[in-house]
């Protein structure tokens, strides 16, 4: 009996694997415009410029023509999170395969209407949506169409084949620099954000959150706030606390009164703020060989090292709180979500577990918010709108965080700690590299649970159980173990990766996740090394380093920085220093180097950045910079000043004041060199420099200064820790 031959769907590029239909990314108009539906969201980024550059390049038409519809569970495509500096490389990559098979199609459909033969296709050429025949061809070019008079929504209500390939017009060179189509709005002031929405009779609320980690309501003077002026109703669910009023004023007032009303019973329990790394170790963990390399052909060791290196936990710091609008309704039973969240589809999965309730009667919208660098407070201030909006069937309520709320009560970045040892042999290279860390998971996103993460959850009368963080596996990216996997030549190689299983404090995605504490780890030793050795620390990386990718940014670097005269640089400053760092993000990624020139005087400053970045493919130049730039300027204000306080109780850090960050006259000048390889797929430029920069200038720290400080941040009392160790 013969057996019939399954076939295996085709791969097809990025987030078009799982979203195959056409139709679900782009549409056609006969008004002369292209409708773009990404699951991929604009977080300030400028993915949504990006993607519609994409497009109007594959296509052919003008820029002006494309429409970026925001992203809504209502019928975008499932992209899962925008995270991990993945949008181009997904939702990029999916949408020029897709393009250019609507482009094939369309042109098939316009050699029919034109007379022609299937054979003919290829001499029709697109310009600005008109479909012309090619007179180089030898063909009468009297006869003309467009995507708009062929426009139909059938044409591309099919699956995506992945046989159509780029060619002719369908592709750019890249390296191309357009305006960004979101910043117009935003420097005009022009209402944008989901802070701007406004319906007539819109309601506004507020929450009073437990003033720590497990604190427990006892009471609370709810009739004296619900008597306020301008207060609609008080909603208590357990522990989760808040007030509905009619105007924000309002809203903000009864929210006073009703937190300091509240009774709270505290648990304490929080760990030893000045010693995270012991806390960390004394934790019952989960223990993994991350990844190993072993060498048939070991020798004895001529030195051995070993050193700990460490930051805190992080705030996300963004400038504006977190805020969401909802609107719930009885009959038919429905709830509508208008969020800045970075995963509108994985929220909905969570929510849809707070409210029991089918997922498909659950609309989720983006609209921008503050600029997010992780999972911050969007998904949760999601939530907290969504139970307000529940006490008043019918009405939108808009949910604002305050700034407290938004550095107290956001998940942080993971505190970590990261031992690294190394043996060299007699020629001086590295023959054993072992990189252990410890850290709480750096993921707790909606979406991926049976149950839900959301801040709100735990707090109800029925309170769903908490949850710790957990580790993507390396494959995607990983968590606390990513870059921990060294990409230099070392002979043998270990990455180990001890997961804590108890989590005290709420943590989750911050950007760059774990490299930035490994590669400021691993990028400090190997300067370490050099320095005991006498070696350059740059011939001592190209030493180890056969990738030819990587050691062009090194090599670009330090050429962009003069690297090699730069004694010359520091004579005469003192307390001047510059050092070296690179790395390939996520080992998959981009490659980044960078040169950092800093002075050491009553206090830290970095003067300069030196930035050779190589991420494939680019896009849109303006926005490589961008990404670049910003990325550089956060790292250094968590290397230099960013730290969570809290004593055994709260968190302290809830004010600019006591969590500061950098300020605009502390942005050092920052140089970038961008190495365009048009042959090489795109990648992420977000996170791509959080390590290297963290490296770049503690190794320029210890230049400076001859104190090799390996404890976040890099503040002068920890400097001089450092030196009396």
């Amino acid at each position: 009996m013969s057996s019939v031959p399954v076939m295996t769907p085709t791969v097809l590029p990025g987030s078009l694997n799982i979203n195959r239909r056409l139709s679900q990314w782009l549409s056609i108009h006969a008004d002369g415009s292209v409708s773009v539906r990404s699951g991929k969201v604009e977080l300030g980024q400028g993915i949504s410029t990006a993607l519609a550059q994409i497009v109007s390049e594959v296509l052919g038409v003008a820029l002006s023509r494309v429409r970026m519809v925001a992203a809504t569970t209502a019928g975008s495509p499932n992209e899962a999170v925008t995270a991990g500096s993945l949008s181009v490389q997904d939702s990029g990559s999916a949408l020029r395969q897709v393009c250019l098979e609507a482009r094939a199609i369309y042109l098939q459909a316009a050699a029919a209407r034109l007379g022609l033969s299937p054979g003919q296709v290829n001499t029709l050429k697109v310009v600005d949506g008109s479909i012309v025949i090619d007179t180089q061809q030898g063909m009468d070019g009297d006869q003309a169409t467009s995507y708009w008079a062929l426009a139909d929504d059938a044409l591309l209500n099919r699956e995506a084949t992945g046989l159509v390939e780029s060619e002719g017009n369908a592709a750019s060179s890249g390296k191309v620099t357009v305006q960004r189509l979101d910043i117009p709005d935003k420097v005009s002031g022009r209402p944008r954000f989901i802070h701007d929405m406004a319906w007539p009779d819109m309601l506004f609320g507020r929450v009073a959150h437990p003033p720590s980690p497990g604190a427990t309501l006892l009471e609370v003077d709810l009739p004296a706030v619900r008597a306020m002026p301008g207060v609609v109703t008080i909603v208590r669910d357990g522990n989760f606390l808040g007030v509905i009023a009619s105007d924000e004023f309002a809203a903000v007032r009864a929210l006073s009164k009703l937190a300091a009303s509240a009774h709270w019973q505290e648990l304490g329990g929080l760990p030893d703020m000045q010693d995270m790394p012991a806390f960390l170790r004394g934790q019952p963990v989960e223990t993994i060989t991350v990844a190993e390399k072993k060498s048939p052909n070991t020798t004895e060791p001529a030195r051995r090292f070993s050193a700990s290196y460490s930051r805190p936990f992080l705030a996300h710091a963004s400038i504006a709180p977190s805020c969401a609008v909802a609107r719930y309704q009885p009959a038919p039973a429905s709830l509508d979500i208008w969020t800045h969240s970075q995963g509108i589809y994985p929220l909905r999965a969570d929510l849809a577990l707070v409210f029991g309730r089918p997922a498909e009667s659950i609309t989720v919208q983006h609209v921008e918010g503050a600029g997010c660098y992780g999972h911050n407070g969007a998904d949760d201030v999601a939530c907290d709108a969504a139970l307000l909006a529940r006490a008043v069937p019918g009405r939108i309520v808009q949910l604002q965080w305050t700034r407290e709320e938004e550095l107290g009560c956001s998940p942080f970045g993971a505190a970590m700690s990261v031992q690294v040892s190394a043996e060299v042999d007699a020629a001086g290279r590295i023959s054993d590299w072992q990189h252990d860390v410890w850290s709480t998971g750096h993921s707790m996103r909606p979406g991926r649970s049976p149950i839900p993460v959301l801040l709100a959850a735990s707090l109800l009368e029925k309170p769903f159980e908490k949850q710790i963080a957990i580790n993507m596996p390396i494959a995607t990216g990983g968590g606390a173990d990513r870059n921990s996997v060294p990409l230099y030549d070392f002979a043998q190689w270990r990455a180990i990766s001890h997961r804590a299983l108890t989590m005290p404090i709420r943590t989750s995605s911050l950007r760059s996740l774990g490299a930035h504490c490994n590669v400021f780890a691993a990028e400090s030793f190997i300067d370490e090394i050099a320095s005991d050795l006498g070696v350059d620390p740059l011939d001592f990386r190209l030493r180890h380093l056969s990738e030819p990718r990587g050691r062009a940014v090194l090599e670009a670097a330090a050429r962009m920085a003069n690297w090699s005269d730069r004694q010359a640089v520091k004579a005469g400053a003192e307390g001047r220093g510059m050092g070296l760092a690179f790395a390939k993000y996520k080992n998959t990624g981009a490659y980044c180097a960078v040169v950092a020139q800093i002075d050491a005087g009553h206090e830290i400053r970095v003067n300069k950045l030196w930035i050779a970045v190589d991420l494939g493919r680019v896009i849109n130049l303006d926005g490589v910079h961008n990404q670049i730039e910003g990325g550089a300027i956060q790292t250094v204000s968590w290397v230099l000043k960013e730290a969570v306080q809290f004593d055994r109780n709260r968190i302290l850090s809830n004010t600019w004041e006591s969590y500061p960050i950098l300020r605009f006259s502390e942005v050092p000048q920052i140089e970038i060199e961008i190495i365009d390889r048009p042959d090489q797929k795109s990648v992420g430029a977000g996170e791509a420099t959080h390590g290297p920069v963290a490296a770049a200038i503690a190794n320029a720290l210890a230049d400076a200064l001859g104190v090799r400080a390996r404890h976040m941040p890099l503040s002068m009392d920890n400097v001089t820790r450092a030196a009396m160790a």
